[in-house]
């Protein structure tokens, strides 16, 4: 189950059956809804029938679905990892594993339990075929393709620099993977031979790309591989460059703003597509991460957000919790015991084996765990704050991880509640979907409309407007502080009027010229004249 997959046409029994999901599949078609499903096809389960049979000899029919190696040899004939690669899960770790029987290792790049597929196997990839054909015959849309990026290794299989230093034994070795040699033709081959048929919609996680033109090899209108991917630069904003992602540094508004223009503008005039996106399950709560999830600052942090992505061009993501603004764990949970994560357990492991007696180190892991771990996005949903483990699951049964603390405050039972009459205030729920109505209605503007940088130069906040054929001109203002700020109204723009914002549910009250004050966390969207 989850990214090991064991068998990739039957449904995990305590998920319930395929019939349930056919019956899903029908419901949702009713209500003018589709089904996306995800697929992970870079590697299987160490439990799945191909890789039982690949290990079990030399001679197997599947022992080439698996990328296996001879050893390197230590100077007492032990056996080494075939290269340097690190795992991404855990960087003090090989992303190879031994395997005695045959003395031989299995490329395993997330962690042991996940061999790699051999993609240079034309069997690898008929069978990959035939998986993706199976579901989309059964009604899926289409599919969100983990890690597609992965699936073509530089058969050299080299060493990594060692970017991590001399006290690593193990280095990335991305950049003989990440969108490597074949990966290109392989994803034309997916197209042309399964998705182009059932004319199914594709999203590629493709982490580590940023290059504009090799992004639109892969997006691009007439590229004939996906409908768009996952670009990363967002949610890697804290990243220090060439480190892996378990690392933290400081980042500016200006920062923000330069990718959202990079890739709004990019996508325009270069005929691709966007997915706008800054939550998923790898990824800490957007609320912690750009803005401030006080109690007293929360809601209006969530709702900028809000305001920022559904006026923005391409395909909106939204993550579970992330409509409700739920935040990371806080700092108190004692990591040991509460957090379950593969990547924090072998990040927290190594902080204590290298920096046991270096108190400022270990405080600083703490801090990337608490600002940056994949728990976060993990913690079950609040569903109800009058009931046992927040509505997610029965009293007496324990959720996989511990419910957060403020469940009863921030729930989704709470904030879909009709708002009070009189009251200026909108839970983060409410203006979500008022956004989305306002997105879908005007559509021409907010997802295929222009897209232009205004004001620029401000430390704190940025703007950009939008502009469609038969919509008109809308002026998107974003404060990205803790503080309040002057912004001026460039004078080439004329706001008729204010209509949404994140601190009352009708109308901002400021300035259509000249300058205006923005609170802390404050986002606003005028209309202007044409």
């Amino acid at each position: 189950m989850g990214y090991d997959i064991a068998d990739y046409k039957s449904i995990d029994p305590i998920y319930g059956s395929i019939g349930d999901l056919d019956e899903l599949i029908a419901e949702l078609k009713k209500r003018d809804m589709k089904l996306m499903m995800d697929l992970v096809v870079n590697h299987t389960s160490d439990q799945h029938p191909w890789f039982l049979s690949s290990r079990n000899s030399f001679e197997s029919a599947h022992r080439d679905w698996y990328i296996w190696r001879a050893p390197r040899r230590g100077p007492d004939g032990s056996p080494l990892p075939p290269n340097n690669w690190s795992q991404l899960l855990g960087e003090a770790n090989s992303a190879w594993t031994y395997d005695p029987p045959t003395d031989q290792y299995y490329l395993s790049l997330f962690t042991p339990e996940q061999p790699d597929l051999n993609w240079e196997n034309p069997s690898v990839r008929a069978a990959v075929h035939d998986v993706m054909s199976f579901w989309l015959q059964r009604g899926v849309c289409g599919y969100r393709m983990d890690v597609i990026n992965l699936i073509s290794k530089d058969q050299s299989f080299p060493d990594a620099e060692p970017v991590l230093g001399p006290d690593h034994k193990y280095h990335p070795g991305s950049k003989y993977y990440i969108n490597g040699p074949r990966m290109h033709e392989y994803l034309r081959e997916i197209h042309d031979k399964v998705l182009k048929p059932h004319g199914a919609i594709t999203v590629g996680e493709m982490p580590g790309v940023s290059d504009i033109s090799e992004v639109l090899r892969t997006v691009g209108s007439k590229s004939g591989e996906l409908n768009m991917i996952f670009i990363f630069d967002l949610v890697d904003i804290d990243n220090v460059p060439g480190k892996v992602r378990m690392t933290l540094r400081d980042w500016s508004v200006k920062d923000l703003a330069r990718i959202v223009n990079k890739w709004q503008t990019t996508m325009i005039e270069k005929d691709g597509w966007n997915s706008v996106f800054i939550e998923n399950h790898d990824n800490p709560r957007s609320v912690s991460r750009y803005t401030d999830d006080s109690d007293s600052m929360r809601e209006y942090g969530a709702k900028l957000l809000a305001l920022m992505q559904t006026t923005l061009s391409g395909t909106l993501f939204l993550y579970q919790g992330e409509e409700i603004g739920t935040r990371n764990c806080p700092r108190s949970w004692d990591v040991g015991r509460e957090y379950k994560d593969i990547e924090s357990i072998n990040f927290w492991k190594k902080s204590k084996d290298v920096h046991s007696n270096d108190e400022a180190k270990l405080a600083l892991a703490r801090t990337i765990l608490q600002r940056k771990a994949r728990d976060h996005a993990r913690t079950p949903v609040h569903w109800d704050g009058s009931l046992a483990n927040a509505g997610f699951c029965a009293e007496g049964v324990e959720p996989w991880m511990r419910i957060m603390d403020d469940w009863k405050e921030v729930n989704v039972e709470t904030q879909m509640k009709d708002e009070e009459e009189g009251s200026d205030d909108m839970s983060v729920w409410h203006f979500w979907q008022r956004g989305l109505k306002n997105r879908k209605e005007d559509k021409d503007v907010f997802v295929y409309g222009d897209f232009r940088m205004v004001g620029q130069g401000s430390e704190e906040a940025f703007a950009y407007v939008r502009s469609g054929e038969h919509e008109g001109t809308w002026l998107v203002v974003l404060n990205f502080s803790g503080k309040e700020v002057e912004w001026k109204v460039p004078s080439d723009l004329k706001v008729v009027r204010w209509v949404a914002g994140n601190y009352t549910k009708g109308k901002p009250d400021k300035a259509e010229s000249g300058s205006l004050l923005l609170k802390p966390w404050e986002g606003i969207l005028g209309m202007c004249k044409d």
